[in-house]
């Protein structure tokens, strides 16, 4: 199973999901990450962030849906839709879920709360991915009805 985080830049939001959930799923299942209109490169913090959780950052780049190589079976957008950000809309096959979170690359502010932002977002979806990985446990993740359901009701989970 792939599953592709998507979000409109690609430096921060998807990039954190994609990197947290291979690093904690099984590598039967991997994420993959993309932008509809990709910054270009992945935020500094969002590295500083993932390197000081222990979490694996080779590989990792800003790159357009455009680029993904393999249609993904499920795509959780991660865009703010709250804030009147618009999600961008994936166009190939797949189950579909909005996981929204805000863009900590829009906080301003002294460093400390740009660190408390890009923090929070980390914080809520590790808390999403580890309620996904507990659904991956119970052996129902083929089912897509009731993967959509539990993707859906994940999607709305803080920690």
């Amino acid at each position: 199973m792939k599953i592709l985080f998507l979000c409109t830049g690609n430096s921060c939001r998807s990039i954190l999901a994609e990197a947290t959930f291979n690093a904690l799923f099984p590598a039967t299942i991997r994420a993959m990450s993309a932008g509809s209109r990709p910054a270009g490169f992945v935020h500094p913090k969002s590295i500083a962030l993932l390197k000081r959780e222990s979490i694996p950052v080779e590989g990792l780049f800003s790159k357009s849906w455009d680029d993904i190589s393999e249609v993904p079976d499920v795509v959780i957008s991660v865009c703010d839709d709250a804030a009147g950000e618009s999600c961008p809309l994936y166009l190939k096959p797949g189950l579909r879920s909005h996981w929204g979170v805000f863009d900590p690359a829009k906080t301003v502010g002294e460093e400390r709360d740009v660190d408390a932002a890009f923090e929070k977002v980390y914080r809520i979806l590790r808390f999403r991915i580890e309620a996904l990985l507990a659904f991956f446990h119970s052996g129902q993740m083929d089912t897509p009805f009731l993967l959509k359901k539990e993707l859906d009701r994940i999607g709305i989970l803080t920690p």
